[in-house]
């Protein structure tokens, strides 16, 4: 995988910074970047499927489709899909769940249901762009929660000089600090080698999750006043790098499981 510019970084980071906005969405960059990366690992029997069912509405729009849908009644009942608690010392088949269901129990229902080819049309459409937008959250390590700080959110930090949370800074903030634009992120990011993109596509649903818990360590490497900069970004970035790419690699891999079976 190919390295960004330490040398850009410092020359785009002040102007990004402030012109980023306060509700810049992993985050909307993040999830962008997946299902760009996510059209070049797609066959083409799969890419017409999914513009088929998706109608006006382009594979990289439809990651945040969940996100801005969240809030309303009809599915105020999805919000606990984004997330999953699972405590340092249990697995999630250990766990405790959530009744209202979570990331993982949801991702495998919907990707089952997609798979069955019985659903309505509505009801594939809506499918369809939950399951792209939860294969993006999974990977965000800060989505698979201790359940002790609402997945980073009630941790404040100062990141870079301004007051923000750890799961801000995890969603945007890291993103940001480079570049706001999804497809230079891409360009930037999408050259796994084939055997990577093999292996990762062969990963479950609960592998994914595992390795976002897997980085914890370097997530809640703060110091103790929680002002973090350039060294704890230079460590964290590569990981942000390396689960948006595989956020992309493996939401093709689930389309071309529904659309195309045959292919693989």
């Amino acid at each position: 995988m190919r390295k960004l510019s330490l040398a850009l970084v410092s020359v785009l980071l002040f102007t990004v910074l402030a012109g980023a906005s306060s509700t810049a969405m992993w985050g909307r960059v993040g999830h962008f970047i997946t299902g760009e990366i996510a059209k070049d690992y797609m066959t083409e029997t799969t890419r017409a499927e999914v513009e088929r069912v998706l109608g006006d509405m382009s594979i990289v729009e439809s990651t945040v489709w969940m996100d801005e849908v969240r809030p309303t009644d009809e599915y105020r009942h999805t919000a606990d899909w984004h997330w999953v608690t699972v405590p340092d010392d249990t697995t999630y088949d250990q766990a405790h769940k959530n009744p209202n269901g979570d990331i993982i129990e949801a991702l495998e229902r919907k990707i089952d249901a997609l798979k069955t080819g019985d659903l309505s049309d509505e009801e594939e459409r809506d499918a369809l762009k939950m399951v792209i937008h939860m294969v993006g959250d999974i990977h965000q390590p800060l989505h698979v929660g201790t359940g002790e700080d609402r997945g980073g959110n009630d941790v404040e930090v100062t990141y870079l000089g301004q007051e923000t949370n750890l799961h801000r800074v995890w969603d945007t903030d890291l993103l940001v600090s480079w570049n706001d634009d999804y497809q230079i992120w891409a360009r930037a990011i999408n050259h796994p080698t084939d055997e990577l993109v093999e292996q990762w596509q062969r990963a479950t649903v609960r592998r994914w999750a595992e390795e976002s818990k897997s980085y914890r360590d370097v997530v809640y490497d703060l110091p103790e006043d929680k002002v973090i900069g350039w060294e704890y970004r230079n460590r964290a970035l590569p990981i942000v790098e390396k689960r948006l790419l595989q956020a992309g690699v493996r939401m093709a891999g689930v389309l071309n499981d529904i659309y195309d079976p045959d292919a693989r």
